[in-house]
C-alpha cells in the first residue's frame, strides 16, 4: 500500500477511510473532503485486498461526480477501472436491466425516454384514449406516473378515490402497456424496473450481495424512497454499506428526497456507527460561524458543527437597500472593487433564491459592462416564458411577425394542430401573404387566434407599457397556464418580472414605445453573457450552487415571502427546508461573504416594502458588519422609515387602509411609505400588528386587540 495514502488526512477521515468491514454513516459537512475520503476509502480497500476492483458498487448523484471520482481513483490506483460499478442510481440500474434484459421482460436493444419523451408519449396515448387534455393536463399526468414510480408503486398498487383519480391510474396502466410493447422505458422506470427485478429474482440477488462487498454512496441525504429500497436490496448480511450525506444539506424535498433515510440507515445499518466530519476546509471561521448558529434552529437534525483552522477571517458584510435597484447597483460597485483587487469575476457568485430575481441584477451588469453568465439556466429574456409574452407584444406592434405568429398561436393550447398550420402556411404562401393576414380570412380557431390578438391591440391601446404587459400576460392565457402548472411558480414569477422590467425601461429610456421596449429586450438577450472560457461573473440559485464554492459570495434578496420563499409556510417542515437552502448559500463562501435585502422591491410593475429576512435575524451579531449605503464603512443602518405610528387611532387607520379584513389570511400587507401590518386570529380575539423600523436596526412590533378593521 502506497506510503502516501492516508497521508494530510485529519483524524475522522482517517477513522472513516479505515473503517473495517461494517456498516457506517459519515456525516459530512460542508467543505469537509468527503469525495476525497470516498474515493480514498475506495483505494484503500483494493490497495489493501480488502476487495477487488469488482467487488465494489459506487453510487453517485450526478454523472459529473462519478466521472470526477473515476478520474482520482485512477490517478491513484494503476488499475482499469472502466469495469468498477461506479455510476449515478439511474446509470448503474441501466447496466443492470442491460445486463439482465431477458429477466427484466425487456429488449435488449431498449430505449430511455427523457423527460421530453415521456411527456410526448403520454399525450400520444391520451389522444388514443379520447381524453380530454384540458382536464387531465399531460404534464399533471406525467407527474403523477413519475411521483408513484419513485415511491416504487405501479398503477394496480395506486389507491384511487374520485372519479378523476380512477382515470389517472387507468392512463398510468395504459402508459406503462404502452412502454411495455414499443420496448422504451423512462427514468424512472429504470430504477423501479432493476428494483422490481431484485426483488422477484433471488438467486440474482443473492449474485450481487455476493459480488458487491462494498457499498458507498455519496449525497446520501438527496435519496429517496425507492433508491433507499433498492440499496437495501443489495446490501446483504455480508455487505458494508458506506453512507456519506449531511442532513443539514437536504435541498431537494420537491424532488422527492427524504431526509429521513439518514436516520432510517443509522438505525437499520450503522446501528450508531457514525463519524462526523466537521474540520472545514473551504471557509474561514466567521463564515461557519454564521452557518452554525443559522442551522442550529432547526429542529430534525443529526447535529454537527464546523470548525476551521484557518482563523475567523473577515466579517460577513450586510447592506440593507432602498430598493431592489439600489441593490444591484451596490452589488455591481462591489463586484467590480473585488476585480481591481485582483478576484476574477468567475471566482465571485451572485445567488438568489428564485430564477425572476436575476432579471435586475442581469440589467445592471448589462448596463455596467460586467460580463456575466448565468450558470445552470437562461438569462432572463432567454426564458421560454419571457420569450412567449415577447411573442404576443410583437404580434402587437407587428402582425406580420410570422416568427412570433407561429411560437405562440397554439400556445396555450387552442387546439390548433401541425396540420392546421400546414395548410394556413401553404394557403399564405400560394397568396403571397403573411400568416397572420392568412388567419385574418381563415376560420375555426386559427381565426379565433387573431380575433384575441386584435381584442388584446384594442384593449391596450391607451394603457401605459407595464399595464400592456400586464395585461398580455392575463388575456392571452400566459397565466392561467403557469398558474394551472405545479412547477409554474418561478415561470410565474419571471412573468411578473417583466413587468417590473417594463416599469424601469419607461423610468430610465427615452423612447417609451412597445417597440423600444422589445428592441431592448432583443438587445439585451442577445450580447453579453460572457462566452465559454472567458472569465465572468456566475449567477445562480442557491440550488444549482449546491457543490461548487468561491472566493466571494453574494446572497441577496434576503427579505421574508423572497427567502424563506413564501410557500414554504404551506408545507410541512418548510421552513426548515429554507433554513438548509440558506446553510448551503453561506457555505458556498471561502472568503468573503455578502448578504443583502431590500426595503422595497418591484412587484408586479408595482412598489412593495417588505421585511428583511428572518434568517439575519438569526446570525449572529459578532459576526456581521453592516455597510452604510453607498459607502465601503460598517456603520450601523437607519433604514429610514419614515412613518411612525402614533396611536391606535393611526393604526385603525392603517388598517382601513389596507382593505383587508382581520381573520382573511394576509402575510405582511402593505401600507404607507412601509409600515407592514400583519393580521392574526379571527372575531374577538382578532389582533393587528405594525412593524417598522427604529433610528437603529431592530423591527419594532406594536400589536393592538379587538380592532374593528375593514
Amino acid at each position: 500500500m502506497s506510503a502516501h495514502l492516508l497521508e494530510n488526512l485529519n483524524p475522522e477521515q482517517l477513522a472513516a477511510v479505515t473503517l473495517p468491514h461494517e456498516s457506517a454513516l459519515i456525516l459530512a459537512g460542508a467543505g469537509s473532503g468527503k469525495t476525497r475520503v470516498l474515493t480514498t476509502r475506495m483505494v484503500w480497500l483494493i490497495q489493501g485486498g480488502k476487495v477487488s476492483p469488482h467487488g465494489i458498487l459506487a453510487v453517485t448523484f450526478t454523472n459529473k461526480a462519478a466521472k470526477e471520482m473515476m478520474t482520482r481513483i485512477s490517478a491513484m490506483l494503476p488499475i482499469n477501472t472502466r469495469g468498477m460499478w461506479v455510476g449515478t442510481f439511474h446509470g448503474l440500474a441501466n447496466r443492470l436491466l442491460r445486463t439482465h434484459y431477458r429477466e427484466a421482460g425487456l429488449p435488449q436493444s431498449f430505449q430511455i425516454l427523457d423527460s421530453q419523451d415521456q411527456l410526448s408519449a403520454i399525450k400520444r396515448l391520451m389522444k388514443s384514449m379520447n381524453i380530454d387534455s384540458e382536464k387531465y393536463e399531460p404534464k399533471k399526468v406525467q407527474r403523477f406516473i413519475s411521483a408513484n414510480k419513485e415511491a416504487g408503486l405501479r398503477a394496480r398498487d395506486v389507491e384511487a378515490f374520485d372519479v378523476y383519480s380512477t382515470r389517472l391510474v387507468e392512463i398510468f396502466e395504459a402508459y406503462d402497456a404502452q412502454c411495455q410493447r414499443e420496448g422504451v422505458a423512462d427514468f424512472t422506470e429504470l430504477l423501479l424496473r432493476s428494483y422490481e427485478l431484485l426483488l422477484r429474482n433471488e438467486p440474482l440477488r443473492e449474485h450481487y450481495r455476493d459480488r458487491f462487498k462494498h457499498i458507498l454512496v455519496d449525497e446520501f441525504q438527496d435519496t429517496n424512497t425507492l433508491q433507499y429500497r433498492w440499496l437495501k436490496l443489495l446490501a446483504g448480511p455480508g455487505t458494508a454499506l458506506f453512507a456519506v450525506g449531511d442532513d443539514d444539506q437536504s435541498i431537494y424535498a420537491f424532488r422527492g428526497a427524504n431526509t429521513a433515510n439518514m436516520a432510517d440507515f443509522e438505525r437499520e445499518f450503522a446501528h450508531g456507527n457514525v463519524i462526523k466530519l466537521e474540520q472545514n476546509y473551504r471557509s474561514h471561521g466567521h463564515i461557519l460561524t454564521a452557518a452554525n448558529t443559522l442551522i442550529a434552529q432547526n429542529a430534525h437534525r443529526l447535529g454537527k458543527n464546523l470548525w476551521t483552522a484557518e482563523g475567523e477571517g473577515e466579517p460577513i458584510r450586510v447592506y440593507g437597500a432602498y430598493s431592489d435597484q439600489d441593490e444591484a447597483s451596490f452589488i455591481v460597485d462591489e463586484v467590480k472593487a473585488l476585480n481591481r483587487e485582483g478576484i476574477n469575476l468567475s471566482d465571485m457568485a451572485l445567488l438568489y433564491r428564485s430564477n425572476a430575481q436575476s432579471r435586475v441584477l442581469e440589467h445592471a451588469l448589462f448596463s455596467a459592462s460586467v460580463p456575466y453568465r448565468v450558470y445552470g439556466g437562461l438569462r432572463f429574456f432567454e426564458r421560454l416564458e419571457i420569450k412567449h409574452a415577447l411573442a404576443y407584444l410583437r404580434l402587437l406592434t407587428n402582425p406580420e411577425d410570422d416568427g412570433a405568429f407561429i411560437r405562440v398561436v397554439n400556445f396555450p393550447a387552442r387546439g390548433i394542430g401541425a396540420r392546421t398550420l400546414e395548410l394556413l402556411s401553404a394557403h399564405a404562401a400560394q397568396s403571397g401573404a403573411s400568416l397572420w393576414q392568412a388567419a385574418c380570412t381563415a376560420s375555426g380557431k386559427v381565426a379565433g387566434f387573431a380575433k384575441l390578438v386584435e381584442a388584446i391591440k384594442q384593449a391596450t391601446r391607451d394603457m401605459p407599457l407595464p399595464e400592456v404587459i400586464d395585461h398580455v400576460i392575463e388575456a392571452s392565457g400566459l397565466a392561467d397556464f403557469y398558474r394551472a402548472d405545479k412547477d409554474g411558480t418561478d415561470r410565474l414569477e419571471n412573468l411578473n418580472e417583466l413587468v417590473n422590467a417594463a416599469a424601469l425601461f419607461i423610468d430610465e429610456a427615452e423612447e417609451k414605445t412597445l417597440d423600444s421596449f422589445l428592441a431592448h429586450a432583443a438587445l439585451e438577450a442577445g450580447e453579453h453573457q460572457a462566452g465559454v472560457g472567458l472569465d465572468a461573473l456566475q449567477l445562480m440559485t442557491v440550488h444549482a450552487a449546491k457543490g461548487l464554492e468561491f472566493h466571494a459570495v453574494f446572497i441577496t434578496g434576503l427579505e421574508e415571502s423572497l427567502f424563506p420563499h413564501e410557500q414554504s409556510a404551506n408545507e410541512e417542515n418548510g421552513l426548515e427546508e429554507e433554513r438548509r437552502l440558506m446553510y448551503v448559500a453561506i457555505t458556498r463562501a471561502r472568503r468573503r461573504l455578502y448578504l443583502s435585502h431590500a426595503q422595497s422591491r418591484m412587484l408586479h410593475g408595482q412598489v412593495r416594502y417588505g421585511l428583511p429576512s428572518r434568517f439575519l435575524d438569526e446570525l449572529p451579531e459578532q459576526v456581521l458588519s453592516p455597510l452604510n449605503r453607498r459607502s465601503g464603512s460598517a456603520q450601523p443602518q437607519s433604514f429610514g422609515y419614515a412613518a411612525p405610528v402614533a396611536s391606535i387611532g393611526a393604526v385603525r387607520n392603517a388598517g382601513n387602509d389596507t382593505g383587508y379584513r382581520v381573520g382573511q389570511s394576509v402575510a405582511h400587507a402593505k401600507f404607507g411609505s412601509g409600515i407592514i401590518i400583519d393580521f392574526e386570529g379571527r372575531g374577538a380575539d382578532a389582533r393587528v400588528q405594525v412593524k417598522f423600523r427604529d433610528a437603529g436596526t431592530k423591527w419594532l412590533a406594536l400589536a393592538y386587540a379587538n380592532l374593528s378593521v375593514v
